[in-house]
């Protein structure tokens, strides 16, 4: 037994109107028409919904239960009608953003902030990968935005430019490369980098230094933790360790090579797919970000 959703919404307009005339009135509709909605409906929940034996017609004990439950069939109901308009005005269903770990992540965050707050109906995923596990994972989920540190260039990518990060290379204040005047590749590797995971197994992050012992952790807030106790050294994004640099829980290592690079990540969506409306606020909203 399905109710009718036009049945649903006479029994609220009834209640609310005060009466059968009431509603007919606010739905546009004959009196008789209202009420063979009604009775109909009575008849499919073989229930008595209203009681129409006094002045005005009431809502059975039963009928006030029902008519809980009607209400949030005809609002989702009404949901669903509103989502199929604004699809079918170019919102896109679902929205997949894949995130270099490496990049700040409140850009991103304010940018869906605003998009909730502009109601839009669709569904943003948003997953974090590091290194090349970005664009692998971008690729296999067929994602429509990266927002990427490095990644292999194709004909099919268009990719835009985002703020610059700089990473600082660092040790905790205690650690025996903090107090060294002058640190080069041979002094590095005699003690245990630390690195991110890559989620696609390809080890490609060129800013390593080669040495035998290296710790890989899951991501950047995992490789803080390990680097202010100690465990070895590493490339940290600035926007991480301003505070403990400036306290001195951790130390900028004077590398002859050089202590600090900065990079341009890029946001990179695919030149033969155009973006939904979603999409295209998303990516409007993280190029505008200072």
């Amino acid at each position: 037994m399905t109710p009718d959703i036009d049945a649903l919404r006479a029994l609220d307009a009834i209640v609310t109107c005060g009466g059968f005339a009431g509603a007919a009135r606010r739905l546009n509709r004959v009196q008789s028409a209202i009420s063979y909605q009604v009775r109909k409906l009575e008849d499919q929940l073989g229930l008595m919904l209203l009681d129409r034996g006094g002045y005005r017609v009431q809502l059975t004990p039963a009928g006030e239960i029902m008519l809980i439950e009607a209400r949030k069939v005809i609002a989702q109901a009404e949901h669903m009608e509103a989502l199929a308009r604004r699809f079918a005005t170019g919102w896109e269903p679902r929205l997949t953003v894949i995130v270099d770990g490496i990049l700040p992540l409140e850009p991103t965050l304010a940018a869906l902030k605003l998009l909730a707050e502009e109601r839009v109906p669709t569904r943003v995923q948003v997953k974090v990968e590091f290194l090349g596990g970005v664009q692998f994972r971008f690729d296999k989920d067929e994602a429509d935005l990266m927002l990427v540190k490095d990644y292999l260039a194709r004909p099919d990518l268009h990719a835009q430019p985002l703020p610059d990060v700089t990473c600082i290379l660092c040790a905790s204040a205690d650690h025996p490369l903090a107090a060294a005047v002058s640190v080069d590749l041979t002094d590095l590797q005699e003690h245990v980098e630390l690195s991110v995971q890559d989620s696609s197994d390809q080890g490609n992050d060129r800013h390593m230094f080669g040495g035998e012992r290296v710790f890989y952790l899951s991501g950047f807030v995992a490789k803080k933790q390990a680097l202010l106790m100690g465990l070895g050294f590493g490339w940290m994004p600035k926007y991480l360790v301003e505070e403990d640099l400036r306290c001195g829980r951790l130390r900028e290592l004077p590398f002859v090579g050089g202590r600090r690079y900065r990079f341009t990540p890029q946001l990179v969506r695919r030149a033969n797919r155009p973006l939904g409306l979603a999409g295209a606020r998303l990516a409007e909203l993280l190029r505008d970000k200072p």
